[in-house]
């Protein structure tokens, strides 16, 4: 399964250097609002040490890594809710992703202007958040306009309906986003099914200045204060940087970069963490000498799902999984080891599975 991320923010907060540095696409990063107009979309290969480690091991012909799509979204300023500056077109942008990569910025610099005039992140988040609240409240409005229709019929379940709906839209007027918001299961489904965008999962990135990569600053710190009662994952990360390692195309020449910086990893490997994080999302590989693969599931997937991500023929005629525990795989240094040893466990269509198995599937079509 591709994840499908979307970086919003104001204008001129790093969006698009940070999109470049992540991608390699190099789209349009300008010092004025709307330099982007149309989503630009990038495919980031995923970075996995485990999948480095059993290709050392079982020399396949062929890599085949997870990947996330990312896509750069348009600059949204005060007013998108009704249209201002395109904002009904980048909001539908958001609509189609997965989850937010909500980019905020935490550097002072004279050279590239802010579209508020001051840098103030805590500010500049409530303004995203509450044109996408204002959003949501159209579409609801609409929604129970709708279901009021239903229910004059007298049918309970549109009268039911009626309630949920209200329900939502009172928690989104009092400033409440919905993937915050304590609501019952019905209006949950509701909310699932409108594909609210204050529903989808949210990563705040602190955009900094190369000397606030590593503890962050003041802006970082007024932050968190104000998102402290959001579970929503923040990370810190400097796209200027990021942007300087994306232009070294040896990996010695990276990892020399990184200690230069005092880094122990591109911020790049963080935030795809974290995506994975936001997603509930766990990996698991199949190897062996033709190819290793990794494959992304939903944490809790049962056997026959995870074989379904290969291919539907594989959960529909799933049999059993041969399942490896990568640390056993690489503590034992082989398949046949692993056997030997007892390690391989076969498993049944009940089997949950694990963040890092190594599995085979028998199924029959």
């Amino acid at each position: 399964m591709a994840l499908k991320c979307g970086i919003v923010g104001l204008p001129n907060v790093g969006k698009s250097t940070l999109f470049n540095a992540l991608t390699a696409a190099k789209a349009l990063a300008a010092n004025y609002p709307f330099a982007t107009k149309e989503p630009n979309v990038g495919i980031v290969t995923v970075p996995d040490p485990r999948l480095d480690k059993l290709v050392a091991i079982v020399k396949p012909k062929s890599i085949v890594p997870t990947t996330i799509e990312i896509v750069d979204i348009a600059g949204l300023i005060k007013g998108a809710s009704q249209g201002e500056g395109l904002g009904n077109q980048f909001l539908a942008n958001i609509r189609e992703v997965d989850a937010i990569i909500h980019v905020v910025r935490c550097f002072e610099d004279g050279q590239i202007v802010h579209v508020d005039g001051s840098i103030d992140p805590v500010r500049d988040q409530e303004i995203i958040e509450t044109e996408l609240i204002l959003k949501d409240l159209e579409t609801m409005e609409k929604r129970i306009e709708k279901l009021n229709k239903q229910a004059k019929t007298g049918t309970k379940e549109a009268k039911v309906a009626v309630e949920y709906a209200q329900e939502i839209i009172a928690s989104l007027e009092s400033g409440m986003p919905a993937r915050l918001a304590n609501l019952n299961e019905g209006a949950q489904e509701m909310v699932a099914e409108a594909m609210l965008l204050t529903s989808k999962p949210v990563l705040y990135a602190c955009n900094v200045d190369e000397g606030s990569a590593l503890k962050g600053n003041a802006f970082t710190a007024a932050f968190d204060k104000a998102i402290e009662n959001d579970p929503s994952e923040r990370i810190i990360i400097c796209a200027g940087i990021e942007a300087d390692i994306a232009e070294l195309e040896d990996p010695s020449d990276r990892a020399e970069f990184l200690e230069e910086m005092g880094l122990d990893e591109p911020g790049l490997h963080r935030m795809i963490r974290a995506s994975y994080k936001l997603l509930n999302l766990i990996t698991y590989f199949t190897a062996g000498e033709k190819e290793a693969r990794a494959w992304t599931v939903k944490r809790g997937s049962r056997a026959p799902e995870a074989a379904g991500v290969i291919h539907s023929d594989f959960e529909k005629g799933f049999i059993r999984a041969e399942v490896i525990k990568y640390d056993d795989m690489v503590h034992l240094g082989s398949e046949v080891a692993v056997k030997e040893a007892g390690k391989m466990s076969v498993e049944g269509k009940e089997y949950i599975v694990q963040d890092g198995d190594i599995m085979h599937f028998r199924f029959n079509v």
